[in-house]
């Protein structure tokens, strides 16, 4: 799968032309978003929520998901008012990195607030990972593709953008085999992440 991606050509975009991009195709009557995410450590600083899971304070970073609401729902709207589908898969390994755990979290927000998540397991796309593992990518309708690049710390940088139609649908279509195989973000949570005590941290 995405062999179509790992051969595009792209053009290099720095963190503020990528949103400065993703904001002008995204209100330019595009009528889908979806997105891939495959990374397990991550950090998202200025972010309250995770500035305090970063120091330890699970507790707090949970209390602090709930700032979010308003910013979240205001999206949604948004997105409803442009006629955007959106879409999410959340790729999670075993063990579960403590991001991912308080990421979940936050997701959890956005799926209550009509956000439609599905996870994969990663070991259930091992066999196709063999070579590598599946892109970090957010698909804008037909028109354009970024794969979302992060610096070796962890933090976003930045974004590949493709606009070869070729590379956008078949990258699309296997999303969708992909979203279509995943398993519901509830049922997950509720079985996987719920029940796990606070995380160890150490960034």
């Amino acid at each position: 799968m995405f062999e179509s991606f790992r051969r595009g050509i792209s053009e290099r975009l720095t963190r503020p032309k990528y949103h400065e991009d993703f904001r002008r195709v995204y209100e330019g009557g595009i009528h889908s978003l979806d997105k891939l995410e495959r990374g397990q450590n991550f950090k998202e600083r200025g972010f309250a929520s995770w500035e305090s899971f970063a120091v330890g304070k699970w507790d707090e970073a949970l209390s602090l998901v709930e700032e979010k609401r308003e910013i979240y729902a205001q999206q949604f709207r948004k997105a409803a008012e442009l006629g955007i589908l959106e879409r999410r898969l959340r790729v999670v390994e075993f063990p579960i990195t403590p991001y991912v755990q308080w990421e979940l979290f936050v997701l959890r927000l956005r799926v209550e607030l009509g956000d439609k998540i599905r996870i994969m397991d990663a070991r259930n796309i091992s066999d196709i990972e063999q070579e590598w593992p599946v892109p970090e990518v957010v698909i804008l309708g037909n028109e354009v593709l970024y794969e979302v690049v992060y610096d070796d710390d962890g933090n976003a940088a930045g974004a590949n953008r493709f606009t070869d139609q070729k590379v956008i649908q078949e990258t699309s279509a296997e999303f969708n085999i992909l979203f279509d195989r995943g398993e519901g973000f509830l049922e997950f949570f509720d079985r996987e992440i719920a029940p796990l005590a606070p995380p160890s941290v150490s960034y």
